[in-house]
């Protein structure tokens, strides 16, 4: 079930996404009375469809290959290399007889309404939702470090006082990717009543990109008690129930769930003592700990008292626009930081796979839903900017060098950048198809 709700939010996500992004090229195309031949979501590949419907000039369909649309628009060389009909003498409502700023605006269509979307949905969270967040004030118990953090410096334990001589006021400023990709950022904690100062490597996004998947860097510290015991697993055999508090792992104290998390991890495929508190008796046993470093339980972790920002429906845009800007920007130095080779390029490609499981997820929640779809519509209109011909991107690119040479690029150089930039499309799509693979299926 959960993978079926992973598909399903991926394609209703993508769907939208891509039938907003042709519908600007679309709207535009015919605002200039330009024809639109075919209006696709998904690829009709190989002829194959779900269905279309012939409507005026345009063929309007559903594909079957869920990895983009497109409009196939009269007089204009695109992904169908259509070349045959640029034989003929251009037509007056043909793509290429129209002055090249109106092409551009044709061209740019797509990432715009994208682009407007994006802002759209993240105002429209703000505004509904507002913005939920953990004030540091409520981790009363400092931090969980993982190895990550505990290399650079950080302790579990620590208290968070500050960012760059700044004091933090919600735990996510110092969570965010503006810190992860800056330079010379610095942490101050406090730690068994001194106060201490970590720095941040400027590598930082490369290397949590590296580190295990299964740790967090920074995390709140809990206390805990005992949740569901999984039945034939260590705990349940060696007698803990639902509601029971673990005192000590083969004689080390145990208050928060990282420290037990840390201690079974250190005891794999061992035989160790546990004691337990149950209605104020402490109880003791022994049981052998999995190969996994795991007994079989879920934790009942303690509440933290979070804090929520209202937005009225005035604040929301300019917040969602801000939050759009700054999804624009993390993905600028992302792609500076893979080019400088600071993030492993098999890092930071995922495809529909990755999309759907970390993205989506497997549990259907509304918030994450338009949340994610909202970040790959900024995603989608960046993306598609990059001037790589086939991409609107190397399309915007001929014609802002027509505007400025004052006659049009030549029929061949347009077709020739065509094949190359399909080929490089082609090459990136199964490459991420491949990590997507040996990221998620086989490992």
């Amino acid at each position: 079930m959960d993978v079926l709700i992973m598909i399903a939010q991926m394609l209703l996500g993508l769907t939208l996404l891509i039938l907003l992004h042709e519908w600007g090229h679309f709207g535009a195309a015919r605002m200039f009375g330009i024809r639109v031949e075919k209006f696709y979501v998904f690829f009709d590949a190989w002829g194959k469809k779900f269905f279309s419907v012939q409507k005026g000039d345009t063929e309007y369909g559903l594909g079957w290959l869920p990895l983009g649309g497109y409009v196939k628009i009269s007089g204009m060389i695109d992904e169908s290399l259509d070349t045959a009909a640029m034989k003929s003498e251009p037509q007056s409502w043909e793509f290429r007889s129209k002055p090249a700023w109106q092409r551009l605006i044709v061209m740019i269509g797509g990432v715009t309404v994208n682009a407007i979307l994006g802002i759209l949905i993240f105002s429209g969270i703000f505004w509904y939702y507002g913005q939920e967040y953990l004030p540091n004030s409520a981790l009363t118990n400092g931090v969980a470090a993982g190895p990550l953090a505990r290399e650079i410096g950080f302790q579990s334990g620590d208290q968070i006082v500050s960012l760059n001589g700044i004091g933090v006021e919600r735990f996510g400023e110092v969570m965010d990717l503006d810190v992860f990709f800056g330079e010379n950022n610095q942490i101050q904690v406090m730690r068994n009543s001194s106060l201490v100062t970590v720095d941040l490597p400027s590598n930082m996004v490369g290397r949590l990109l590296d580190a295990d998947n299964g740790s967090s860097f920074l995390a709140p510290r809990y206390r805990f008690r005992l949740g569901e015991i999984v039945v034939g697993m260590p705990a349940n055999a060696a007698g803990l129930k639902s509601g029971d508090s673990i005192l000590s792992i083969d004689g080390e104290p145990i208050l928060f769930f990282d420290q037990l998390q840390e201690s079974l991890k250190a005891r794999a495929s061992k035989m160790v003592p546990i004691r337990w508190m149950r209605e104020g008796r402490p109880m003791e046993s022994n049981l052998k700990v999995s190969e996994q470093g795991t007994i079989g339980i879920y934790p009942e972790l303690e509440k933290l008292q979070t804090a929520r920002q209202e937005f009225s429906l005035t604040q929301s845009i300019p917040a969602g626009a801000w939050l759009a800007w700054s999804s624009i920007t993390d993905n600028l130095r992302g792609f500076g930081k893979v080019f400088s080779g600071e993030i492993p390029v098999e890092k930071s490609l995922g495809g529909p796979i990755a999309i759907a499981k970390k993205m989506y997820g497997g549990e259907w929640i509304w918030y994450r839903f338009w949340m994610t779809t909202a970040l790959l519509s900024i995603i989608l209109a960046f993306m598609n900017l990059l001037p790589i011909p086939a991409l609107d991107g190397g399309h915007v690119l001929f014609l802002l060098i027509e505007m400025v040479i004052r006659r049009p690029v030549p029929e061949k150089v347009l077709i020739g950048a065509q094949y190359v930039g399909m080929a490089i499309v082609l090459l990136l799509m199964m490459f991420a198809f491949g990590n997507d693979i040996w990221q998620h299926v086989l490992n």
